[in-house]
């Protein structure tokens, strides 16, 4: 069990130096490219075996606009994880996956949902 919860933390923490470490790459994208300035990284999560790591990006224009950058977005991949090779000291680079993050949307709809039923009581 103890195992177990260091590895959780080993990841955890590995999670927030990629989440860092990413973000600062995409602001320096963001600044030669104005095509991504209102789209920005909401969250990182790292698979299990360490292999793959899914970037949550969320813009408020919505999830079509994030589509739309999406293909421009997936031209920097190989860059992006070759700038994150160069930084962050591990064994493997992991495999780069980027993601609309639906978590502020979910929250709007039941934000409104709870203050329907406020006005209804």
């Amino acid at each position: 069990m103890r195992s177990q919860a260091s590895s959780e933390r080993r990841r955890a923490q590995k999670e927030t130096l990629l989440r860092k470490e990413l973000s600062k790459i995409f602001l320096d994208i963001k600044l030669n490219d104005p095509n991504f300035e209102d789209i920005f990284i909401n969250r990182v999560r790292l698979s299990p075996d360490k292999g793959t790591v899914h970037v949550f990006f969320y813009s408020d224009k919505g999830e079509q606009y994030f589509q739309e950058k999406f293909p421009l977005l997936v031209l920097y991949k190989p860059s992006i994880r070759k700038a994150l090779s160069q930084i962050v000291a591990s064994r493997y680079t992991p495999e780069i996956v980027f993601k609309f993050d639906k978590t502020f949307e979910k929250q709007r709809s039941i934000e409104k949902l709870l203050d329907t039923i406020k006005e209804e009581k």
